[in-house]
């Protein structure tokens, strides 16, 4: 899979390095730049082709954070792992600010939830021609999952990626440099996020690499009654799910485990396409 410069063995593992104190399932873990910093070595170690860095939860009800404190989280960070790791670096933010703070320290690639819709984003990535993944959420992460509601949610997160992608390349954007993402738990119910990951594979009319981040949310403890720190097991059947149903891109926080269990899953899509 090539994505403007990047190229990734496919199905790829993107590991989530979160430098907040308040996401969903690992805050404040890595709030200091030692522990950040060795967390991404491990992930580098145990085979993620991109570590995506945040500074702001975007977790149900997660606080807003300033253009000013999210760049200090990120930017150091980044500029360290670049240091130390030769892999794909990207940043998780929605802040044009952020962005190019991110890029000047090192980042190649762009993770944004809200699609480029903040002020300054989409010119921000225009001018930066970084690869930009871009997400389709219903609401903003306060108040999304209350009360979401789709008539089609298949059809309605795809409408929303394909007017996405045509307004970025409007706005001169290289298509090619474009990732979508389908927002599971972003806006969703669990019902909402089981129909969307059956029917993963109509996304592949976008002709874009999909992204998908299934990793220890909420609609997997719903499915298996587990606390977020034990629903290892079922990301990683939502990733080789979501592999088998056409994404190339995984975001996970148990790189190692997906990675082994995307082997074995990548080795099977590959006998049956030979047979």
């Amino acid at each position: 899979m090539n994505i403007g410069t990047l190229k990734f063995d496919i199905p790829a593992v993107m590991g989530i390095l979160n430098v907040t104190p308040d996401s969903f399932a690992d805050g404040g873990r890595y709030l200091a730049r030692g522990d950040a910093l060795r967390q991404a070595e491990a992930m580098a170690l145990a085979g993620a082709a991109v570590i995506d860095v945040g500074g702001e939860s975007t977790r149900p009800g997660a606080a807003a954070v300033s253009e000013q404190e999210e760049t200090d989280r990120v930017a150091p960070v980044i500029e360290a792992i670049r240091e130390v790791v030769d892999l794909t670096v990207s940043v998780d933010t929605s802040k044009a600010s952020v962005m190019r703070a991110a890029v000047a320290a090192g980042a190649e690639m762009i993770n944004d939830v809200r699609a480029l819709r903040e002020d300054g984003a989409l010119e921000a990535a225009v001018a930066m021609r970084k690869p930009v993944c871009l997400m389709h959420m219903q609401g903003q992460p306060r108040t999304m999952q209350e009360g979401p509601f789709y008539k089609d949610v298949t059809a309605e997160v795809t409408d929303f990626l394909e007017d996405r992608i045509r307004a970025c390349v409007d706005a001169g954007l290289d298509r090619e440099l474009i990732i979508v993402d389908p927002g599971f738990g972003f806006g969703k119910s669990s019902a909402h996020n089981v129909e969307l990951l059956a029917n993963l594979r109509q996304l592949q009319k976008l002709g874009r690499p999909v992204l998908v981040g299934l990793s220890r949310k909420s609609t997997l403890g719903q499915l298996t009654g587990r606390d977020t720190a034990d629903r290892m097991p079922a990301s990683l059947a939502a990733a080789v799910v979501a592999v088998m149903s056409g994404a190339q891109l995984v975001r996970v926080h148990d790189v190692a485990e997906t990675v082994d269990a995307l082997k074995v899953t990548r080795a099977v899509m590959e006998a049956k396409i030979s047979t």
